[in-house]
């Protein structure tokens, strides 16, 4: 299989986020068949869905992988159970000490039961962007959407990069 550059969103707000973020990068640059080409700054933010849990640390990392799709995914899957994760169908938006999210798989479309691929968020999502932005800023999505343009069109002023 040719290898492929894919971005990953990283999200905590339990426990030590910011700890986290590094063990599951370390974790993933660890990882068979995946070689990690960057992370972006961390950000802090306010969390999605219900206001009522801690803010979120929030990142993206940059891989080169040789590993499929539903492989890489399952690999995430793999380090947000070492980290203490438990995806559970009926919970959205709840605190998590970790959150992976295949972002982008190189210029690919991915539509299956357990695997959308661009994200179906990535365009909405600042907390995505901005730190993507940090790695890739002349993106251009599978659909012709300019990362800059979809940025350009949120408010990034609850974001607030980690020194």
């Amino acid at each position: 299989m040719k290898a492929v550059i894919c971005y990953i969103g990283l999200g905590s707000n339990l426990g030590d986020s910011v700890a986290n973020l590094h063990s599951a990068i370390a974790q993933l640059a660890a990882a068979d068949g995946v070689e990690l080409r960057g992370v972006s700054r961390f950000f802090t933010s306010k969390p999605m869905g219900p206001q009522d849990q801690p803010d979120y640390v929030n990142a993206v990392a940059c891989v080169h992988t040789d590993l499929s799709a539903h492989a890489l995914l399952e690999a995430l899957f793999v380090v947000e159970r070492a980290h203490g994760r438990v995806r559970d169908a009926g919970l959205r938006w709840g605190a998590r000490t970790l959150d992976l999210d295949l972002l982008l798989y190189g210029d690919a479309v991915i539509a299956t039961p357990d695997l959308c691929v661009p994200h179906p968020g990535i365009a909405g999502r600042s907390f995505v962007l901005l730190p993507l932005a940090d790695l890739a800023p002349h993106r251009v999505f599978p659909d012709g959407r300019k990362l800059q343009d979809c940025l350009a069109a949120l408010p990034c002023d609850d974001l607030y990069p980690l020194a």
